[in-house]
């Protein structure tokens, strides 16, 4: 018997590698005699980079960055196993965690750590990037990042923009003239699991703004600065980009990265799948696990479990979904590829109990399946 593992993270509680290392177990408790292969795999969210790391036998980076407010933070990025391609998060160097919570200011925060990141990676070598754009503090429509990279961003006396969206409302000219060079030999893909326009009531002010800190009035505030943004870049780049699908990711990050790179918006799961080739691992095996640490309704639109089991149905291959917790409209998951569904928790149990025992539930779990599934082998007899 050949079975693929293929777990996102159990978030908070246990790697999406550790997740694959307790379901092999698990397995061979059952089935001592199976092949498994583990593929440690993400949505392109958070836990993207040690997934991908884990997965290819690669390495993960650490950098001193410019954080959202201005100020120095350890962030990471990683090189994957075949030492060409880098794989970022932008939550790593701007994300809305590194802002406390009675800071958070989207008119002032910044994405130049994640420009800083986007150089780092460029400096070794790297000509294929791979970031997820989720989590952000930012609101600045990508101009902190471009800057990190050489952009100018200039008011109608020549001097540069402070940091921060507010800002863009006094953009007069961008001078691209001294860019990094070296992105226009460089593929970036970027996960993201949006379609929000730059600008306007499904913008990314409108929308994302307020769990970043806006209130109404800055929100009115950052929309209108990013309307002024998207005209001035689309006249230099000759990108139109202000009602563009996605556009409005991480704070307009996306249209950033679409202005000034040669980034491609893809679903995150899509990537990190094709990434990690797990299509052709998949075919000719016997049983698919994944899992995740809260299966609800969210995940039958496109998160990890999902987009696998869509791989894996190319091949007609079952697939058993273990997680943490099964929320409102799980069953959803049932009619997207998805062949059954399990939790971890054996009986009552507090969250934080779950989380600390997360190992070992999720290996007992696996192995209760395996043991459901001989049945249904014997039966098949």
């Amino acid at each position: 018997m050949r079975i693929v593992v293929a777990p996102d993270s159990f978030k908070g509680s246990v790697s999406a590698l550790g997740v694959a290392n307790a379901m092999e177990k698990g397995i061979l408790t059952v089935f001592p005699e199976a092949e498994v292969l583990k593929v440690p795999i993400a949505d392109g969210g958070e836990g993207t980079v040690e997934a991908l790391v884990d997965a290819t036998g690669g390495q993960m980076i650490y950098e001193d960055v410019m954080g959202p407010l201005g100020e120095r933070v350890k962030a990471y990025w990683g090189i994957l196993g075949d030492n060409e391609t880098a794989v970022m998060e932008m939550a790593a160097a701007s994300g809305l965690p590194l802002v406390p919570k009675d800071k958070r200011d989207p008119r002032i925060t910044t994405t130049y750590g994640t420009g800083e990141l986007i150089k780092s990676a460029l400096d070794k070598g790297i000509r294929k990037i791979i970031i997820g754009i989720g989590g952000s503090a930012t609101n600045d429509g990508g101009m902190g990042m471009a800057r990190a990279l050489g952009v100018l961003f200039l008011d109608a006396e020549g001097n540069e923009l402070p940091h921060g969206g507010a800002a863009l409302a006094k953009l007069a000219e961008i001078d691209m003239e001294n860019i990094d060079p070296r992105l226009n030999e460089t593929e970036i893909m970027v996960a993201c699991d949006v379609d929000n326009p730059l600008c306007g009531p499904r913008g990314a002010s409108a929308v994302y703004g307020p769990q970043k800190g806006a209130t109404p009035e800055m929100v009115t505030e950052l929309d209108r600065a990013l309307c002024v943004y998207a005209e001035i870049a689309a006249k230099v780049t000759g990108k139109d980009l202000i009602n563009y699908p996605g556009a409005g990711a991480a704070g307009g990050l996306g249209a950033g990265l679409l202005f000034f790179t040669n980034a491609e918006l893809r679903p995150g799961v899509e990537i990190v799948l094709e990434t990690l080739g797990v299509s052709t691992l998949v075919e000719g095996c016997d049983l698919v696990i994944t899992g995740e640490g809260r299966t609800d309704f969210q995940t039958a639109y496109g998160k990890a479990p999902v987009g696998l089991a869509k791989v894996a149905k190319l091949w007609n291959i079952p697939v058993i979904c273990i997680a943490g917790g099964l929320g409102k409209g799980a069953d959803d998951v049932l009619a997207q590829g998805v062949d059954g569904l399990a939790s971890t928790v054996p009986h009552p149990m507090t969250l934080e109990e779950c989380m600390e025992a997360g190992d070992g539930m999720i290996e007992d779990a696996t192995a209760r399946v395996c043991r459901m599934v001989k049945v249904g082998m014997s039966m098949n007899k």
